[in-house]
């Protein structure tokens, strides 16, 4: 009996040596930042920029004018904020690309073509499928827009 009482003080003493207690935090903490999210940025982290990619869809040419269409702009704005702002943040990263400056990044038919056919595009367009995988396989939705309500959008895009 008294060589038993020693070896289990010993056993105790061994288990309680080293054993480090974290302490647990109450509540909930999150941080987030503001990115900013440059054509270099997004070029560096494994997404092209590609102004030559017109994408998959019905869309093979757009031009531009030099100046924007201020009631163009203002009916894509209209859409935008009621389609896109859950998944797009102008000037920051979120569940979906920044779109400020996107067509620094992307073809003017590119983006119309995401915006009108995001299904086919994310099946067969490289920079889509690199997208996709860059903000962790977050789909975008179909909306169903109009190529004129796309052409809208694109205009407000132009605005950012």
């Amino acid at each position: 009996m008294k060589k038993i009482i020693p070896m289990f003080l010993c056993a105790a003493l061994a288990l309680s040596c080293g054993e480090k207690k974290e302490e647990k935090k109450e509540g909930f903490e999150m941080s987030r930042t503001k990115k900013e999210s440059p054509a270099a940025e997004t070029a560096s982290q494994g997404v092209p920029v590609d102004l030559s990619n017109k994408g998959v869809g019905p869309v093979k040419s757009v031009s531009f004018p030099d100046q924007i269409d201020p009631e163009l702009a203002k009916q894509g704005e209209a859409k935008y904020k009621m389609l896109c702002t859950a998944c797009h943040m102008a000037g920051q990263r979120f569940i979906g690309p920044d779109l400020t400056g996107v067509f620094e990044r992307r073809s003017p038919e590119w983006v119309m073509n995401m915006i009108l056919n995001p299904d086919g595009m994310l099946r067969e367009d490289p920079i889509a499928k690199a997208l996709l995988k860059e903000y962790n396989n977050a789909l975008m939705t179909n909306q169903n827009l109009s190529e004129e309500e796309a052409r809208a959008v694109a205009e407000y895009l132009r605005t950012l």
